[in-house]
């Protein structure tokens, strides 16, 4: 008899489950309400725990959720239309934004590296938090390059995107942040993919600049690592 685990490693099955985890999280988020029962929160939290029981091998997982991986490129792109839709507030506000995301940026990467030095970590950890802003392709690329360990900024930029999406929100509403632009800005540049889709919830304007974050603070972050390094280093 075929062992379950097996499954994973077929996409119809693998799709069918993450699909399936994603609506039912989804009805449970719309009958409670509750940040922490986020849809992307609380499927993550799912599979994991379903993998872990199952003793899934990642590698049959991944094999099995191939398509998904492969959509992660066209969903961001997606963005783009949402973008095109909101030019008009793009255009008037570009370089407040662009202002905000490179101080923001450069603030996130230096009070990360004080603070991990002064705990006492060693140089692949601070490379390894230094780009816990960013998105995680453009995290791991950044930590690899300065000697980081991959697989912590993974775990690192996963929990600041959860911790982001969930209290950025609250944050924002007690601080008496009315503008939509700000909240998505705010929401793309701290807590990306997740705090986008948080973004999103609050409305077309907030998720269409959540969106343009992502991708202006992945360019500054990739910039100004080297040039932070180079001056605490020099």
């Amino acid at each position: 008899m075929e062992r379950i685990e097996s499954w994973f490693a077929t996409q119809p099955f693998t799709l069918a489950f993450v699909i399936g985890t994603y609506l039912a999280a989804v009805w449970l988020y719309r009958k409670t309400r509750l940040a922490v029962l986020h849809p992307v929160l609380t499927t993550i939290a799912v599979i994991i725990a379903v993998l872990s029981l199952l003793n899934v091998p990642y590698d049959d997982f991944k094999q099995g959720s191939a398509l998904i991986d492969f959509m992660l490129g066209p969903s961001v792109v997606a963005l783009g239309y949402a973008l095109h839709e909101q030019v008009s507030h793009i255009r008037k506000h570009l370089w407040s934004m662009i202002t905000a995301i490179v101080t923001g940026s450069a603030l996130g990467i230096i009070s990360v590296g004080l603070i991990a030095r002064w705990m006492g970590a060693n140089e692949a950890i601070v490379a390894s938090l230094e780009p816990k802003s960013v998105t995680n392709p453009i995290a791991i690329s950044i930590a690899e390059r300065f000697g980081g360990i991959p697989p912590l900024t993974a775990v690192i930029v996963v929990m600041v995107g959860v911790f982001g999406g969930i209290v950025g929100p609250f944050i924002l509403q007690k601080m008496g942040i009315e503008s939509k632009i700000a909240k998505g800005l705010a929401m793309g540049s701290a807590a990306h993919g997740l705090g986008t889709a948080r973004a999103i919830e609050m409305g077309a304007i907030e998720g269409a600049i959540s969106g343009l974050a992502i991708g202006l603070m992945g360019l500054a972050t990739a910039l100004l690592v080297p040039l932070i390094r180079l001056l605490f280093n020099a």
